[in-house]
């Protein structure tokens, strides 16, 4: 999960914190306690017995709490076994473990498009 840009946590909501607003960074947050309001950062790990109500939109998220908004991940979205989740999630790649409540839709894209190469057409010899 952690690449070299993102080594450490950088801002930690706690298990009996209650946070309500935005909130912006461009590193990695965890919530252990309660966010009423969007949060966008780097990573977003939501702790198991975090409640989130907002929209999350990072690089990778991870829950493993309740949210009840929408995910929209660059690279990752991992949905864990206590994890409760009501919303739309768009994301590059989504894993979903057994146990893991889901309750929305979900699309996905393509990290790059213009990583594709199309391939000309051959046409066939008879």
């Amino acid at each position: 999960m952690f690449h070299k840009n993102t080594e450490k946590l950088e801002s930690l909501i706690g298990h009996n914190s209650i946070f309500k607003g935005q909130l912006d960074t461009k590193d990695t947050v965890r919530v252990d306690g309660n966010v009423e309001g969007n949060i966008s950062a780097d990573w977003v790990i939501i702790g198991e017995k975090a409640q989130v109500k907002g929209d999350i939109t990072a690089r990778g998220i991870v829950v493993g709490g309740s949210v009840e908004g929408n995910l929209r991940a660059r690279e990752t979205v991992e949905l864990r076994n206590k994890c409760r989740l009501s919303g739309e999630i768009v994301t590059a790649k989504l894993m979903i473990c057994e146990g893991a409540v889901f309750d929305g839709r979900s699309s996905m894209q393509q990290e790059d498009e213009s990583k594709v190469v199309e391939l000309p057409v051959r046409e066939r010899v008879k």
